[in-house]
C-alpha cells in the first residue's frame, strides 16, 4: 500500500463525538502510513453551531449530506474507499430521512441490491440477516430469501478478509435452536432449509445452532464468523469481546465502506475525551481492502484503547 489510496471519512453527527475522533484520525501516524484521509463534513466554524449532545434535525441532515458526497466520490473513483464516523438515528428521523442507519442508505445511494451489516475483529466475525428493525418484526423479516441472500454473501466476500473457505455458523433466532419447533419454528421451517440449500451451493454452513453458545464455539476458532438473525443479537457478543477493535463493514457495496463499532457518545461529546482506537481500525482496514490485498492477516493490528494509552 502507499500513500495514493485515498481513503473518505465521514465526520458523523456533528453534535456527537465523531468530528472529534475524526480530527485525531486523520493526523494519526499509523493512518497517513497507509494512506490520505479525506474528510467530510462540516468545516470547524460551521461545526460550532452544534451543541454537543444535543439533537437536531439540522445535524442529522449535515451527517446525511456528508455520506452523500463521501459515497459519489467513491463512486466515481475520487476516493478509493469510505469510513463512516457515527450517526444518529433519531437526529435523521427529525431530519425527515427515511434510513435508519448506514447500511441502508448506502444500499439506496449505491443501487445495490443486496448488502449486509458484518463487524469484523480478530476475535469474532458477526453478520446480520436483519438490522435496524424492532424485535417484534425480526419472524415475519426472516425469509427463506432474506436468510439465503446473507448466506451467499457471507461466503462470497469473506476470501476478501484473508479466510479462503469460510466456516460459516448460522444462529438460531429462537431459545436452544428452536427445539425442533417446541420453542418456535422458524428455525426448522426457514433456518434449517437455507443452511441445507447453502451447502448444495457449496458453501460450509452449520446451523442453525443455539446462540447462547455459538459465539463462544467462534471465538475459540470452530468457525470462522457467524450470522446472526438479528441486530443485538450479533452485535453483544463482538462488543463484548471486542469492543473498540471491531470494524462495521457492509457486504455487497460496489464500494469499500467500514465504519466504527459505536454511537455518537452524546454524554461525553465536546469534552476531548473520546477514544479513536475504533475508528483508526475502521480506517487502516479500508485503507488495506482498497490496497487490493486477496488476503488479509486475519488480524486488524492492534490499536492501544484510551484507558490503555
Amino acid at each position: 500500500m502507499n500513500a495514493r489510496i485515498r481513503v473518505g471519512i465521514t465526520v458523523g453527527d456533528p453534535a456527537g463525538i465523531g468530528p472529534e475522533i475524526a480530527r485525531k484520525t486523520v493526523i494519526d501516524p499509523r493512518v497517513t502510513a497507509v494512506c490520505e484521509p479525506v474528510l467530510y463534513g462540516p468545516a470547524t466554524d460551521e461545526a460550532s453551531r452544534f451543541a454537543p449532545g444535543v439533537l437536531s434535525a439540522e445535524a442529522g441532515r449535515v451527517a446525511y449530506d456528508a455520506v452523500v458526497r463521501a459515497t459519489a466520490d467513491a463512486m466515481a473513483g475520487r476516493i478509493d474507499a469510505v469510513t463512516t464516523g457515527p450517526i444518529h438515528k433519531e437526529a435523521f428521523a427529525l431530519a425527515g430521512l427515511e434510513w435508519r442507519g448506514h447500511t441502508e442508505l448506502l444500499a439506496h445511494l449505491t443501487g445495490a441490491e443486496e448488502v449486509a451489516m458484518m463487524f469484523y475483529s480478530s476475535r469474532l466475525c458477526v453478520v446480520l440477516i436483519t438490522v435496524h428493525v424492532p424485535l417484534a418484526a425480526v419472524p415475519r423479516l426472516l425469509t427463506r430469501r432474506r436468510v439465503d441472500a446473507t448466506l451467499a454473501l457471507t461466503a462470497a466476500e469473506l476470501p476478501r478478509f484473508g479466510i479462503a473457505t469460510p466456516r460459516l455458523a448460522l444462529a438460531g433466532v429462537n431459545p436452544h435452536a428452536g427445539e425442533g419447533g417446541l420453542l418456535g419454528t422458524e428455525d426448522r421451517d426457514i433456518l434449517a432449509p437455507a443452511v441445507a440449500h447453502a451447502r448444495e451451493c457449496g458453501a460450509d454452513v452449520t446451523g442453525p445452532l443455539p446462540a447462547d453458545t455459538v459465539f463462544r464455539q467462534a471465538v475459540d476458532g470452530r468457525f470462522d464468523a457467524v450470522v446472526a438473525c438479528y441486530h443485538d443479537q450479533g452485535l453483544i457478543p463482538v462488543k463484548l469481546v471486542s469492543f473498540g477493535e471491531a470494524v462495521n463493514v457492509t457486504l455487497g457495496l460496489p464500494i469499500i465502506r467500514t465504519s466504527v463499532d459505536h454511537g455518537t457518545a452524546f454524554d461525553i461529546a465536546g469534552q476531548g475525551v473520546a477514544d479513536t482506537s475504533s475508528l483508526v481500525h475502521a480506517v487502516l482496514l479500508a485503507a488495506r481492502l482498497a490496497g487490493g490485498r486477496e488476503r488479509l492477516s486475519g488480524q486488524l493490528p492492534r490499536v492501544k484503547t484510551q484507558s490503555e494509552s
